[in-house]
């Protein structure tokens, strides 16, 4: 296997007398789906917040590309090429389609918006990324669920990202929202990019991640290939089911 695109190396995080992160260590290569999982409280907000740059972390350091660092803000992380999906997306209700594909990033001449190539490069970008959106120019409120995720997905695309974060990509989505998200991440994958996945959805963990990264009470417990463990084996390891039972053997 290549070098990991992106290293999170022994971070911690205390908040007072909490210990978030106690030496989580993940990496995360180009063109795979890499599921981070575990129960609340397990240190996978922190260390998504680590990463992103909306938090610091107290030890540590994290590497993406040739390119290290000890802690990120969260224009270091966009700078970087790592971006996160949030559940609220942020983006623009009132505002049409291409305005938020290119908020911040607008094409004009002159004082005035090139609005037509505008539209036209936000057809092609959303094609290229298989996000079914027929109309650009229809405020983004109006969308589907799953259509607002790809808006989210496609404006990172358009700013340079290279690595993508989702935080439960499809909270309160319905089966069809749900399935059009799954596999945009998938096609994100194919296409060469970093994809993390924050979930509590185990089967949509097995559908479409590579590796699992299991945490549990601030640590990294385990770390496998999809393809190479069990649902059953993965939720033993998150409730902390298997370790009791290794001690109750020996």
């Amino acid at each position: 296997m290549s070098e990991a695109y992106l290293k999170a190396i022994e971070l911690h995080k205390d908040f007072g007398h909490v210990q978030a992160l106690r030496g989580v260590s993940v990496a995360a290569y180009e063109g795979e789906v890499l599921a981070i999982v575990g129960d609340n409280g397990a240190g996978k907000s922190t260390l998504i917040k680590i990463l992103s740059g909306v938090l610091r972390p107290d030890q540590g350091k994290i590497k993406v590309g040739d390119q290290e660092y000890t802690g990120l803000t969260t224009r270091g992380a966009i700078e970087a090429g790592v971006s996160t999906v949030y559940q609220d997306l942020a983006l623009g209700n009132t505002m049409d389609v291409t305005s938020n594909l290119f908020l911040g990033n607008e094409h004009s001449r002159f004082g005035f918006l090139k609005k037509k190539e505008m539209n036209k490069k936000a057809e092609e970008l959303l094609q290229n990324l298989d996000i079914r959106i027929p109309d650009v120019t229809v405020p983004v409120g109006n969308l589907s669920g799953g259509q607002r995720q790809g808006v989210a997905v496609a404006r990172l695309v358009n700013r340079g990202g290279k690595v993508f974060i989702f935080d439960e990509p499809t909270a309160a989505m319905g089966l069809n929202e749900t399935n059009a998200v799954l596999k945009l991440i998938r096609r994100l994958a194919s296409d060469g990019y970093v994809v993390i996945v924050i979930s509590h959805n185990m089967p949509q963990v097995f559908d479409i991640s590579d590796r699992i990264c299991i945490m549990r009470q601030g640590r990294v417990i385990g770390e496998m290939k999809t393809c190479e463990t069990t649902m059953d084996e993965v939720v033993s390891m998150i409730t902390g089911a298997k370790e009791k039972q290794g001690q109750a053997g020996a």
